[in-house]
């Protein structure tokens, strides 16, 4: 009966750490940790940053570049 229960169960993120909120900035930088560091393919790092972190387009792409030290965007110019 527990693990019925565990397995309906979802969770939410505090108000403050969605966009917006007083501690954003906290989950942006372990996001970028995440990206450079973290087990898995960028298709299941994305995924996981938009749908469970919750980060928009634009943060995890900002988050990517960070985590790959600028060399996202200067692939893009040259």
């Amino acid at each position: 009966m527990i693990n019925k229960q565990k397995d309906t169960m979802t969770r939410t993120m505090k108000k403050e750490y969605l966009s917006g909120g007083s501690k954003r900035q906290h989950i942006l930088n372990k996001a970028v940790e995440y990206i450079a560091t973290g087990p898995g393919l960028q298709a299941d790092k994305h995924h996981f940053c938009l749908n469970n972190l919750m980060l928009t387009e634009t943060e995890y792409l900002e988050a990517l570049n960070k985590a790959t030290n600028g060399a996202m965007v200067k692939d893009l110019w040259n």
